[in-house]
């Protein structure tokens, strides 16, 4: 959103409505939707060069972006018009505000002297800044970016000290535990605060010439893994001087130490260093993730440990419930920090990421239950296991058999102990976990279409991501989609120019997990499960028409077998549909801009029955819907031909919740500002039930259903059978 004022000779803005008599031919318009165009600049800035004018020429800048096409309905706030002068000084204030939240980022006032040139080259800088400001993201910042840990000095006191038990953890072969710390300062604070660091020693050795001054390096250059404030469960601390708090550990191939800093995050001062804690094997295998093979009827295992090749023999060992036991062996990765591309990632966010393992399980029997185990031989002929996990193979595709398959997107990481303060930045997603686990045994397959922890450079989060989704990821398989945390970073490829990986690039993405990609740097890929086809698109790539990943989409919609798999579904992170969203609204387009233009034709053509995206943190559904038209009235029950494509919007996974636009949307028949999930249920190749339900309790707030033949998706609908002529 841009504001502007202009004045001259003491003379305000006045307020005009739309389109009125006053707006000759010739006149200046700016919408914030039309400066996403580079080429329109030069423009703007050709008109601005005539020769000077007096006081008659006015310059439009409207408040929201909508691209006005006569004949159109007044926008919802009317425009400003600004008159303005060549020849005389003005003030020129700008406003820009953050998009979805409108809160002030930036106010800057300039005088400039409205000189040809000089005054033109200030106001084009003005136009591009607003444009670059023009963000779409919904939720707060990285907790663990508050820390300014280059700014830590040594403070250590005689009279302070920090006590954690127990010491060795995992004694039952546990990857979790629960850590007590007690704790005392002479001089207590409320801003007083504790910081969890794995590995236990960190000192300036482990600095690199990126982490600090060139002077000399910063005492301390890695963040924690989590922090808590000292007066979290104690309340008289800052009284007493005293506290303790339980904090919760997850294996992480490491050990553990547990620090009290004064001075708050941003000057914090180093006071005292507890014990050293560890799991009684650090390296052990931990939190398979599962995930589809490229063809049914294999299984993938994803792990993480702390043994690399040159130490042990990773492998799964494998088979039918009381049957024969097999082992697969596993591919081994790891990267190191100059496989990433930029702060925090390289630097403070750092932590080395073990190994990540991946096994191939092939010729599975269809629907059949698999037992299986991670395994590592060490060279010694030793062997560790993980604890023994189980799977239900994939149904063959075209097979007729009751599939469930949940989708969300956007739900992140949160502390089960509150630490990090989680809850002001993905406070839904424990819930959302929670629910997807004590549904487990109604759930066949798990889509999370993108932003999957919101590390945004903190490589630490990633392990505990995959510890908490562990319950679900190790029982049915885990389909993960690229969004912009994931891997916007500039000038590395992606789309978007953005920062929003924190310097990630998608090497942790693509690592961490897998996915039947045939390039996973091109997220993008299709995958079968029963009666249902999925397309999954990486929206941080090109997708419109012409592009590699153009051509993908179309083979992935047009090469189904619609008589066996009748339901075909597209998932995206970024809205490429339709979204009521705030960010989605101001910027005119109600989609991510040249979301749907390339795309709707194909969607339209091969049928497609619902479209689900995330990246907008809220759950929205549109009418069967094409250009912008509703082809069904229906809300709830759809018998035959849909016409058009269902668009749904699952992104209230976790992250802070998006507001939705006050701009009546007809084609928008259900929005809820909540977390929640999708999901779809197919009884038959005729019946499919969409439903929606929310986290806190996970009763079902929104459904629709889908009844029809094969005849119904072969019938010709506008624009999805080849045109006829009397030649043909």
């Amino acid at each position: 959103m841009i504001k502007g004022e202009l004045q001259i000779d003491g003379r305000k803005a006045v307020k005009c409505g739309f389109h009125t008599p006053s707006h000759a031919p010739g006149d200046i318009v700016l919408r914030p939707g039309s400066l996403n165009t580079v080429e329109f600049l030069p423009t703007i800035i050709e008109k601005l060069l005539e020769s000077p004018k007096e006081d008659s020429k006015p310059v439009y800048i409207y408040p929201t972006a909508p691209i006005i096409c006569h004949p159109a309905p007044p926008p919802p706030t009317p425009p400003t018009c600004l008159l303005h002068s060549y020849r005389d000084p003005f003030i020129l204030s700008f406003m820009f505000y953050y998009t979805l939240t409108s809160k002030l980022i930036l106010f800057y006032r300039y005088w400039v002297p409205m000189m040809r040139g000089l005054g033109l080259v200030f106001f084009a800088f003005f136009l591009v800044l607003a444009t670059l400001l023009q963000v779409t993201t919904s939720h707060g910042e990285q907790p663990l970016s508050r820390i300014v840990v280059q700014n830590t000095e040594l403070h250590l006191s005689e009279n302070a000290y920090v006590k954690a038990s127990p010491s060795i953890l995992g004694l039952k072969g546990q990857n979790f535990e629960w850590v007590t710390l007690e704790y005392a300062s002479r001089n207590p604070s409320i801003d007083d605060w504790i910081g969890v660091f794995s590995p236990a020693d960190f000192s300036a050795s482990t600095c690199t010439p990126d982490d600090g001054s060139k002077l000399a390096p910063p005492f301390l250059c890695t963040a924690p893994i989590k922090y808590q404030y000292a007066n979290y469960s104690s309340p008289g601390y800052r009284k007493t001087g005293k506290g303790s708090l339980r904090l919760q550990l997850i294996n992480q191939r490491s050990d553990f130490s547990f620090v009290l800093f004064s001075g708050g995050l941003s000057n914090p001062k180093l006071m005292a260093v507890s014990n050293k804690v560890a799991f009684t094997n650090p390296n052990a295998p931990v939190y398979p993730r599962l995930a589809q093979g490229k063809i049914w009827n294999e299984m993938t295992v994803t792990w993480t440990s702390g043994y690399g090749i040159n130490e042990a023999e990773p492998f799964v060992e494998w088979g039918r419930k009381d049957g024969d036991r097999m082992h697969s062996l596993a591919g081994t990765l790891t990267f190191d920090r100059n496989s990433l591309c930029g702060a925090p990632a390289r630097t403070v966010g750092w932590r080395d990421p073990g190994f990540i393992h991946t096994s191939f399980l092939k010729e599975l029997w269809p629907n059949a239950v698999y037992t299986y185990k991670l395994g590592h031989k060490l060279f010694n002929g030793t062997y560790v296991w993980s604890q023994e996990y189980h799977f239900r193979a994939s149904p063959y595709p075209g097979q007729s058999s009751v599939q469930r398959v949940v989708i969300f997107g956007d739900m992140g990481k949160d502390e089960a102990d509150g630490s990090n303060e989680y809850n002001n930045y993905q406070r839904g997603s424990l819930n959302t976990t929670k629910q997807l686990i004590q549904d487990l045994k109604n759930i066949d397959i798990v889509f999370h279409i993108g932003d999957i922890c919101y590390a945004n450079g903190y490589l630490s989060q990633w392990d505990q991501f995959t510890a908490q989704v562990e319950p679900i990821a190790s029982t049915v398989p885990y389909m993960v989609a690229s969004g912009n945390h994931e891997r916007d970073w500039p000038g590395t490829g992606s789309f978007y120019g953005n920062s929003d990986s924190g310097g990630e690039c998608g090497v942790l993405a693509e690592t961490m997990f897998y996915v039947p990609a045939e390039n996973r740097a091109n997220f993008w890929y299709s995958t079968d499960y029963g009666m249902f086809r999925f397309c999954i698109a990486d929206t941080e790539h090109d997708w419109r028409e012409g592009t590699e990943q153009y051509k993908f989409i179309e083979h992935c919609l047009a090469s189904v077998d619609r008589q066996k798999q009748p339901w075909l579904i597209f998932l995206a992170h970024r809205v490429l549909g339709y979204s009521s969203s705030t960010f989605y609204a101001d910027e005119g387009s109600f989609e991510e801009p040249m979301g749907r233009e390339s795309l709707q034709k194909l969607w339209q053509n091969y049928k497609v029955d619902i479209a689900i995206y995330g990246h907008a943190h809220n759950y929205e559904r549109t009418c069967p819907i094409y250009q912008n038209i509703c082809t069904s009235k229906e809300k709830s029950y759809y018998k035959g031909t849909l016409n058009g494509t269902i668009h749904v919007v699952a992104g209230g996974g976790g992250a802070s919740l998006a507001d939705f636009t006050p701009i009546n949307t007809t084609w928008s028949y259900f929005k809820d500002h909540d977390y929640g999930f999708v999901k779809l249920t197919a009884f038959d190749h005729s019946n499919l039930l969409l439903e929606y339900k929310k986290s806190r309790d996970g009763k079902v707030y929104d459904s629709f259903k889908i009844s029809r033949g094969y005849r119904d998706i072969t019938v010709c609908t506008v624009d999805s059978c080849p045109s006829m002529t009397l030649a043909s």
